[in-house]
C-alpha cells in the first residue's frame, strides 16, 4: 500500500511539474520515473543506488549519470551496469554522448529527432543541464503520432487532429473557417471559368475534359506538397538545396506530365472518335489540346507544390496549415487557365473549329 501511495504522489507531483511548460514543449509530456546515480560512483556503489531507487521507478532499464549539482553526465545501460566489475569505475561505463533534449524545445521543432533515435527513453533538461525527467518510450510514440496526425489534419485545413468523441459544434468550428475561405476563392476560379464562356460555346465538347484536367493537376500538386512537407520538417534548407529541390519537383512534373499527356492524347482521341463519334479532325485536336493542358498543369502543380510551403516557412508560417487548402485551389486556377486558354488559341482562333 506504501508502495501504491508513492506511485500516486509521485503522479500528482509530475502533473504539477508539467504544468510549468506549454503543451507545446517537451517538458510537458516527461515523467519523474527515472534512477540517476552520482557521477563519481564505483560499480558497487551505483549498485545500491539503483536498488534503493528501483521500488519506486518503473524505467530502471537506463540509469541516468549526474554531477554533485545534478547536471546531465552521461547514461548507463542496466545491462552494462549488472555485468561490469565490481572494482570499476563508473566513468568507464557511462555513455557521456548519449541524446538528450531540453525542457523548453517546442516538439514540433524536434520531432525529426525524436523519430531518429532508438533509445527506450530520453533524459529532459532545464536551462542549466540539470535533468528534470525523461520522455518513455511510449510517449515518444504518442507524440510522433501526434505530430504526424496534426499534420496530417493540417494538410486538410483543420488546425488541429480531431478526436474521435470530441462533440459536433467544436468540428464545425475546426472545419468551417477553411470551408469559407475556400468558397471565396472557388468563386475566384469560377469567375476565370466565366471569363471563357465564348469557348465552351463555341466547342462545348471540351467542358467534358475540364475535371480530368483539374483532377490530374490536383494530384501532382498534392504529391508535390507532400513530399515537400516532409523534407521541410526534415531539417532546415539552405538557398542552394530548396532551389535544387524545386528543380526536382518540376522535372518530376515535366516527365509524368509529358507520359501521361501522351496517353491522354491517345484516349481523349480514341473516346472522341469511336464513342461520341466525332470527326478526327475534332477528335484528335481536342485530344491534343486536352494533353498540352495536362502536360502544363502537371508541370506547374508541381513546381507549386513545392514552392508554396517552403514560401510559407520563409514567413513562418506553418506549412501545412497554409499550403494544404490553398494548393488545391491554385492547381484548379492553373489547370481551368491552361486548359481553356489553349482551346481559345488552338482550336478557336488558329483551327477555327
Amino acid at each position: 500500500m506504501k508502495m501504491t501511495n508513492n506511485f500516486a504522489n509521485c503522479a500528482i507531483n509530475e502533473k504539477v511539474f508539467q504544468t510549468q511548460y506549454a503543451k507545446t514543449e517537451i517538458g510537458s509530456r516527461i515523467t519523474k520515473d527515472f534512477v540517476s546515480v552520482k557521477q563519481g560512483m564505483n560499480i558497487c556503489q551505483a549498485t545500491r543506488s539503483l536498488i534503493d531507487q528501483a521500488g519506486s521507478c518503473e524505467n530502471i532499464s537506463t540509469i541516468y549519470v549526474t554531477d554533485d549539482e545534478g547536471r546531465f553526465a552521461g547514461a548507463v545501460d542496466l545491462n552494462a551496469l549488472i555485468t561490469a566489475r565490481k572494482d570499476t569505475e563508473l566513468s568507464s561505463i557511462t555513455q557521456r554522448s548519449f541524446p538528450y533534449m531540453y525542457a523548453h524545445e517546442h516538439i514540433e521543432d524536434c520531432i525529426e529527432k525524436l523519430v531518429d533515435y532508438s533509445e527506450d527513453s530520453l533524459p529532459v533538461l532545464d536551462d542549466d543541464k540539470k535533468l528534470i525527467g525523461i520522455l518513455t518510450a511510449q510517449t515518444l510514440v504518442q507524440l510522433v503520432d501526434d505530430e504526424f496526425g496534426d499534420d496530417y489534419a493540417k494538410l486538410g485545413g483543420l488546425p488541429e487532429e480531431e478526436d474521435l468523441n470530441e462533440p459536433v459544434k467544436m468540428s464545425i468550428r475546426k472545419r468551417l473557417p477553411w470551408l469559407i475561405i475556400l468558397l471565396g476563392l472557388g468563386l475566384i476560379v469560377s469567375s476565370v471559368v466565366g471569363a471563357f464562356e465564348s469557348v465552351v460555346a463555341s466547342l462545348t465538347i471540351i467542358i467534358s475534359f475540364q475535371s480530368l484536367i483539374l483532377d490530374m493537376a490536383g494530384n501532382a500538386g498534392t504529391q508535390s506538397l507532400a513530399v515537400t512537407i516532409r523534407v521541410l520538417t526534415s531539417g532546415d534548407l539552405d538557398r542552394e538545396k530548396k532551389l535544387k529541390f524545386i528543380s526536382k519537383e518540376t522535372r518530376v512534373g515535366l516527365i509524368n506530365g509529358t507520359i501521361l499527356g501522351i496517353m491522354s492524347f491517345g484516349l481523349v482521341g480514341l473516346y472522341l472518335l469511336t464513342i461520341q463519334h466525332q470527326p478526327s479532325e475534332i477528335a484528335f485536336s481536342v485530344s491534343f489540346c486536352t494533353a498540352a493542358a495536362l502536360l502544363i498543369s502537371i508541370i506547374l502543380s508541381s513546381a507549386i507544390g513545392a514552392v508554396t510551403p517552403i514560401i510559407f516557412k520563409k514567413l513562418n508560417f506553418d506549412p501545412a496549415a497554409a499550403s494544404g487548402p490553398l494548393i488545391t485551389t491554385l492547381n484548379d486556377l492553373v489547370a481551368v487557365v491552361a486548359y481553356y486558354g489553349l482551346a481559345w488559341v488552338f482550336l478557336i482562333n488558329v483551327l477555327h473549329l
